[in-house]
């Protein structure tokens, strides 16, 4: 339905656009605006490009951008209907996703298509000399852009200049970098090298090389460096109750709601941006539980630089669909920050925007009522509104060395993104043999486990008592647990030596988690169900002897575990449960 109505909308578009004296008006009016969709370093991949665009959508020219770059563009129209173009387009996956509005100002010379084509001929294009050596105005376009006359003389524009604050004086010559016309510091002076590089992005331009932008020519710069910003309608936005002033990208975001300590803004645009204000009372250490919680986060990707200090953290989280970034800082009692998650692939505008809104990002009296929101309903999976980030797979391990070196079973790590063992320490993988069902694990800081597993050195007794400790639950219990069963083999069922049958009852996420006798010596590694195989009787469980552990160390370089078993008698149960709850962790794969 809606690829539906999009499709209906750009076709209503398309028909407003042909009706007699529309497009000349479009075209005539000095505030038309374009849809820039590319721009290649070289003329041949540019002219190839266009005619790409050309072949499925209309109005699209290629222009000429300056320092050897030409652009694809999509125009010219008022910008109202250039703002809803843009939608429908990104919606239905026409154009790139960063895709953006640009302005006449910013176009030399038009090399696509070239000449007026009769019906079955393509466009002769023009060599890299002929474009950049043609005058701005092109006599043979439909569409051309304004002709670059100077709105001031020299005199005039140094005039107007000196009325230039040194702010805005430095904004040009950060216009001017970010343009690839000035390499030296922003200072606000304007030096031989900032006329130098006005100089030559006025020539880029069409306009005369003065070395003195006139008033018309610095807004034609400062557009085109905020291009990106007026493209996702950047604006300033107060939001009294949380005590925030800042920019934010209106035109892609919209308030939703106040889950404290947050204010949502949801996405309303096609990039599915979205915003979080954050603002709460506290101290340092509700600061730093707040950086804790936001790592858990579904909207926060694990990979990416994490910083907390003093009385400020900043989080960055990046994966194949979106990047989030969020800061916070505790300044006289009141945790005040923001969250930015934006769309993969759509750098240069995700940086704009981020910048903008650090820079205005301004505290005001007010802060959000944390109680405000308790009597809403309430899910384990969801903090303030938000989904808590899920493994993919949970199983149970446990540790076999001082410095926290796991064993797990095979399936938890294959095909992940990262590993995590001890809920949120991120492991590597030092061995995985997929057909004895055993991993090996090592945590990239060390660790320092209450106990580990002491192997056994002789098999247990037929039919003696044996439990295994395991996250049963996938950790949501907190604290592993222990599941007793009995030994009724010692071997599998088709005579599989390195295997030991079990009598036992345990949940899926008891797997990898050790098997211990009374006295507490661990003889085994509990093996997960397998599903391609014949259906077993209930309470039927396997596990892989302490012999084969033992083996998958020493090939993994971990040696024999620095625990050895040794006879001490039957334990209490109470003293048992904390034995294996001190060796017992939770192994996790994430996407």
């Amino acid at each position: 339905m809606k690829n539906l109505f999009a499709s209906v909308l750009w076709a209503l578009i398309l028909c407003f656009a042909a009706l007699p004296g529309v497009s000349q008006a479009q075209q005539s009016n000095a505030g038309g605006v374009w849809i820039q969709v590319a721009a290649r370093p070289s003329l041949s991949e540019a002219q190839e490009e266009a005619r790409d665009f050309a072949a499925r959508l209309p109005d699209v020219s290629g222009y000429a951008l300056g320092g050897g770059w030409y652009g694809i563009v999509i125009g010219p129209y008022a910008r109202s209907d250039a703002e809803q173009v843009l939608r429908v387009y990104r919606a239905e996956g026409q154009i790139p996703r960063d895709s953006f509005i640009t302005f006449t100002s910013n176009l030399r010379t038009r090399f696509y298509p070239v000449g007026v084509e009769s019906e079955g001929t393509a466009p002769v294009p023009l060599a890299d000399s002929e474009v950049e050596a043609a005058p701005a105005e092109d006599a043979a376009s439909d569409v051309t852009p304004d002709v670059a006359v100077a709105d001031e003389t020299p005199a005039q524009a140094r005039q107007s200049e000196r009325a230039l604050t040194r702010e805005e004086r430095m904004d040009l010559q950060i216009a001017l970098k970010a343009a690839g016309f000035y390499n030296s510091g922003i200072d606000g002076a304007f030096g031989r090298g900032t006329r130098a590089s006005m100089s030559d992005w006025q020539v880029a331009r069409g306009y005369e090389a003065t070395g003195v932008l006139t008033t018309g020519q610095r807004k034609a710069l400062m557009d085109e460096y905020n291009a990106p910003l007026i493209s996702t309608g950047m604006a300033s936005y107060t939001d009294e109750a949380a005590g925030i002033s800042l920019d934010l990208p209106l035109n892609e975001v919209a308030f939703s709601r106040y889950e404290p300590p947050f204010a949502h803004f949801e996405s309303s645009g096609d990039l599915g941006a979205r915003v979080l204000l954050i603002s709460q009372p506290g101290d340092r250490r509700t600061l730093y539980g707040l950086y804790d919680i936001m790592q858990t986060l579904a909207i926060m990707p694990l990979a990416g630089p994490r910083e907390r200090t003093g009385d400020r953290f900043t989080l960055e989280g990046r994966d194949s669909k979106v990047v989030t970034y969020a800061e916070a800082r505790l300044i006289d009692g009141e945790i005040k920050g923001f969250t930015l998650v934006w769309p993969t692939g759509d750098e240069a505008r995700r940086t704009r925007v981020l910048a903008a809104m650090q820079e205005s990002f301004t505290r005001l009296d007010n802060v959000l009522d944390p109680a405000a929101g308790m009597d809403d309903a309430q899910s384990i999976d969801l903090v303030s509104g938000l989904e808590i980030r899920k493994p993919r797979l949970s199983r149970s391990g446990f540790f076999v060395s001082g410095d926290g070196v796991v064993v797990t079973t095979a399936d938890v790590v294959n095909s992940c993104g990262s590993i995590t063992v001890d809920r949120d320490v991120t492991a590597e993988v030092l061995l995985s043999d997929s057909e004895a069902g055993i991993a090996v694990l090592k945590p990239t800081e060390a660790l320092a486990p209450m106990a580990t597993a002491p192997l056994a050195s002789t098999a247990p007794r037929l039919r003696s008592a044996l439990a295994v400790s395991g996250y049963s639950y996938g950790g949501v219990l907190g604290a592993p647990s222990l599941t007793w069963g009995a030994l009724s083999d010692l071997k599998g069922l088709q005579g599989e030596d390195y295997l030991a049958r079990l009598e036992l009852a345990a949940q899926p996420g008891d797997a990898g988690g050790p098997l211990l006798d009374k006295d507490g010596t661990v003889h085994g590694m509990l093996l997960p169900v397998v599903t391609d195989g014949p259906t077993l009787p209930e309470g039927v469980r396997f596990a892989l002897k302490g012999e084969v552990i033992r083996m998958a160390l020493e090939k993994a370089g971990v040696g024999l575990p620095a625990t050895e078993a040794s006879a001490t008698g039957e334990m209490p149960l109470s003293l048992l449960q904390k034995e294996a709850t001190g060796l017992t962790t939770l192994v996790s794969c994430w996407d």
